[in-house]
C-alpha cells in the first residue's frame, strides 16, 4: 500500500506543478510562466545548468541595466520588477553544433532569461531561443541542444 500512496503524491505533486506552470511558444522564443518566486525560478536554473556539468559565464542583471538605460534615454517607466540573464556553456554540446555547422557560433554562449515584470508581479517568467523543428529533426546535436533548454528550464521551474 506505501508505494502505491507514494506513486499518488507523487502525481498530485507534478499536478500541481503543471497547474502552475504556463508554457508557451512565440517568434523563436520558448516562453515559460509561473508563479514560483522569480529568486527560486534562477536559482533553480542555475542549480540546473551546473548539475549537468556546464559552465555559467555570467549572470547579466538586465533590469538594473534597463532601468539606468530608460532614464539616460529619456524613457524612465519600468519594464522588469527583476530580470536576469543566464549565459552558459557546454564545451560537448558547443563544439559538436558548431563542428556540424560553423554558422551556428550566434548561438554561444547559450541564454536563458529569467524576470518578473514591472506590471505583473508575482509571476516569473522564463525565456529561452527555440530550435526550429526542420533544424531538430535534421540535426541530432540540435535536437539535444532543444531538450536541453526544455529540460533546464522544466529543472528551474520546479526547483
Amino acid at each position: 500500500m506505501q508505494p502505491f500512496a507514494a506513486k499518488l503524491r507523487a502525481v498530485l505533486i507534478t499536478s500541481l506543478l503543471l497547474a502552475s506552470v504556463t508554457a508557451m511558444a512565440a517568434g523563436g522564443y520558448q516562453v515559460y510562466r509561473t508563479d514560483s518566486a522569480f529568486e527560486d525560478v534562477l536559482d533553480g536554473l542555475k542549480a540546473a545548468i551546473q548539475e549537468r556539468g556546464m559552465y555559467i559565464n555570467n549572470v547579466m542583471d538586465m533590469g538594473v541595466m534597463l532601468e539606468r538605460t530608460g532614464k539616460d534615454l529619456g524613457t524612465p517607466d519600468p519594464i522588469y520588477a527583476k530580470a536576469q540573464s543566464v549565459e552558459f556553456c557546454s564545451a560537448v554540446l558547443s563544439r559538436a553544433m558548431l563542428q556540424e555547422d560553423p554558422t551556428r557560433i550566434v548561438n554561444c554562449p547559450f541564454i536563458i532569461s529569467v524576470y518578473e515584470r514591472h506590471d505583473e508581479r508575482g509571476i516569473t517568467y522564463l525565456v529561452h531561443r527555440t530550435i526550429p523543428m526542420e533544424e531538430r529533426t535534421a540535426s541530432p546535436i540540435m535536437a539535444r541542444i532543444a531538450t536541453t533548454y526544455e529540460e533546464l528550464a522544466e529543472s528551474a521551474i520546479a526547483w
